[in-house]
């Protein structure tokens, strides 16, 4: 059977790159915005000059480039090239490709307040006042303003709000970041982790290292997290701290985190923490929307046998 004269198929063709313009006065939160871009697995860039957008749209749809999302910061810091903008929209959008505008924006005062805690210059001031700065600002974004696609007062958003709000309306729920939760264990005898966001005491567990059998292990084994899953209060205890993290978690989620560390501390940090560290690593592995995983800091302390590395499943899995 000879092949068709006409050849394979063509491949489709790729999809156009989605970019993103951050613009907006100086203060606003453009960067923390771009910050969340980011998070979301955006390429980002910042301070670009709106010139060169056409040749980095281009240079994003070149084969072989795994960029599908970009999102760039324009504003005032580029000087005489930030005029282009306008001219650089209405081409885009004559082509019929052009780019989602979100403009940024705050009142005089908490610009100005924004301004006094950096004790940074407005980059239009000029050797005036931030406040003149801050017109002569606004002046010149009033056109982009009103062409921007949405626009976003920051003025009473923490940074933290400022997220949410990208997240909710900017991005679609696969570009949402997922929360990273990292269960951890150490001993209180080698010092606490000071990373950890969320600190529990397990030390009122009869402890494994009393067992001769025991001493040697780890609790990534299966005998000594039967051990302790079968200690004294662990049926009263474990239902609180997952209710506890039940709750915990998705707050911290909606309040914008996206890493927490939950730490576990025995005495040694071989056994007890170990455990439970892996116990609520199986619980929350599979939970939308957050990405698990353990570490065991002192695990090989006090001549502890090398233990194997934990894929999460937990001591017997």
């Amino acid at each position: 059977m000879s092949a068709s004269p006409l050849g394979p198929p063509a491949p489709p063709p790729a999809a156009p790159v989605q970019i993103t313009i951050i613009t907006g006065m100086s203060g606003a939160g453009k960067s923390q915005a771009m910050g969340a871009f980011e998070d979301a697995g955006w390429f980002c860039v910042d301070n670009l000059p709106p010139r060169l957008l056409p040749a980095f749209t281009d240079l994003l749809g070149l084969e072989g480039s795994k960029v599908e999302r970009a999102a760039v910061v324009c504003d005032v810091r580029g000087g005489v090239w930030f005029r282009d903008l306008d001219a650089v929209l209405a081409s885009a959008a004559a082509k019929g490709a052009r780019p989602r505008v979100v403009f940024m924006e705050a009142s005089d005062e908490t610009l100005i307040n924004r301004f006094r805690e950096t004790r940074r210059p407005h980059p239009l001031s000029e050797g005036a006042t931030v406040l003149e700065g801050i017109g002569r600002e606004r002046d010149s974004m009033a056109d982009v303003r009103e062409q921007a696609d949405v626009v976003i007062d920051t003025t009473d958003l923490t940074i933290w709000d400022l997220r949410r709000v990208i997240s909710e309306h900017l991005l679609g729920p696969s570009d949402r970041p997922r929360m990273q939760v990292n269960f951890v264990s150490f001993g209180y005898k080698h010092g606490a982790p000071r990373d950890a966001d969320l600190l529990l005491d397990v030390r009122f567990l009869r402890n494994p290292h009393y067992v001769p059998e025991l001493q040697p292990l780890t609790g990534l084994d299966a005998s000594v997290a039967d051990y302790v899953a079968a200690a004294p209060g662990m049926d009263t205890f474990v239902p609180r701290l997952e209710a506890m993290l039940d709750f915990l978690l998705p707050a911290y989620a909606e309040e914008g985190k996206s890493n927490l560390v939950v730490a576990f501390g025995c005495t040694g940090g071989r056994h007890r923490s170990v455990v439970l560290a892996e116990m609520m690593a199986r619980r929350y592995g599979d939970r939308a929307g957050m990405d698990v995983s353990t570490s065991h800091r002192h695990i090989l302390r006090a001549g502890a046998a090398p233990a194997a590395a934990s894929d999460g499943r937990g001591p017997g899995a």
